[in-house]
């Protein structure tokens, strides 16, 4: 039945009062055709409510995507677990559970930061781990943000953080590799990243290499802000900056193939500039060093954009990047652009259908070479001294 005070109900009501004034004004026998439009209009509500009803069943939720971020009580933590819960990662339709891990001594923050996530009540959250238990914190995760790690300290050696960070991901890596989903993606953001997650790649070994990746999609953003603000235009119509190398002051920001959109097709990010001194020096050192001028402004780090950068990463990875578009994602080394297999290294990548694959093809100029060779030196410079490390340890 079509229940008083519905749409249905007031609709049919309208209806008939249009028939009667008609039929009426025409001297109809009206009887027989009211009759036969109330038939034909209630077959067609009760129809639509069967293939609502129907549609009802069809329509199923997404299971839950379990997403483990690791030193979340951190600044960067905290910027980032609701931007997971509210979609900006995985998509405004996309279920998530919250794995939430840190060290001891931030149990207490880590359980404040759970009873906020409970509070701001995100439809799309369907759970929250807040544990200090690597295993409970890596128990079938689907996707892992590695935010954790030992920070520089006033004083300290490269030497001695590595040898910490070492230590910390080795320990991880093994979590992640008995207790992660089989597809386990992975993100490493603690510096020093991409030997970090060299580090996670060696002591994983089941996870496949292509799911182990370093975040210089921060770079990479800060790279497309400075143009933008250089050429007056919105940073949405810049594409295809690329950052090579390490995540750190030796990274190549490279505009050579960037473009602008325009209504009458992309234009050369390096015609439109006309200034190739700024591109070589200027531009590349506010980006190098953007994370330090963040530091000294707010006396705090860039949490964040950092954050921001972490959702952009994963949600092209997830579910891919614009045709004709790629991002910066620091990613094992096949040996493409003449860089040693295996460093994970930063490279142009475009994504699809849950996987990355290196651009091919780009011409690189002999001032780039110089650039991507030098980072590449300091890789595998980081990369003995965690191999030392790894030794030192035994």
């Amino acid at each position: 039945m079509i229940s008083e005070g519905s749409p249905y109900s007031i609709i049919l009501e309208e209806l008939i009062v249009v028939f009667l004034i008609i039929c009426i004004n025409m001297d109809y026998d009206y009887t027989e055709l009211l009759q036969k439009t109330l038939v034909v209009l209630f077959c067609g509500a009760l129809m639509g409510k069967i293939v609502r009803h129907m549609w009802s069943f069809t329509h199923v939720d997404k299971e839950p995507v379990i997403v483990l971020v690791t030193g979340a009580a951190g600044q960067i933590g905290y910027a980032l677990v609701p931007m997971i819960a509210r979609g900006l990662m995985l998509g405004p339709d996309q279920p998530v559970i919250l794995h939430m891990l840190d060290i001891e001594p931030a149990a207490e923050a880590l359980e404040g930061v759970k009873m906020e996530l409970i509070d701001a009540a995100f439809p799309l959250l369907k759970g929250v781990v807040a544990t200090t238990d690597v295993v409970e914190a890596c128990m079938n995760v689907n996707i892992a943000v590695m935010v954790g790690g030992f920070p520089r300290k006033e004083g300290m050696e490269r030497k001695d953080v590595m040898s910490k960070n070492v230590a910390i991901y080795k320990a991880q890596a093994s979590a992640l590799e008995q207790h992660a989903a089989a597809d386990c993606k992975v993100l490493v953001v603690a510096n020093p990243a991409n030997t970090n997650a060299l580090i996670l790649k060696e002591f994983a070994p089941s996870i496949p290499e292509k799911n182990i990746t370093c975040l210089t999609r921060l770079d990479h953003n800060r790279a497309l802000g400075q143009i933008s603000e250089r050429l007056n235009v919105p940073v949405s119509e810049v594409k295809n900056v690329i950052v090579w190398g390490n995540h750190s002051s030796t990274q190549y920001p490279d505009a050579n193939h960037a473009t602008i959109i325009t209504s009458n097709g992309d234009k050369s990010v390096r015609e439109l500039v006309a200034d190739d001194n700024w591109l070589k020096t200027e531009f590349q050192s506010i980006v190098q060093q953007r994370g330090a001028a963040i530091i000294k402004a707010r006396k705090l780090s860039s949490a964040l954009s950092a954050a921001s950068a972490i959702c952009d990463h994963m949600r092209d990875w997830v579910h891919g990047t614009s045709t004709g578009t790629w991002v910066s994602m620091g990613v094992c080394s096949d040996g493409s652009y003449g860089i040693e297999p295996g460093l994970i290294y930063s490279f142009p990548v475009s994504c699809q259908n849950g996987k990355w694959s290196i651009v091919q093809g780009l011409k690189i100029d002999e001032f780039s070479r110089a650039k991507m060779d030098a980072t590449a030196k300091e890789l595998i410079e980081e990369k003995s001294t965690a191999y030392t490390c790894l030794e030192l340890e035994k």
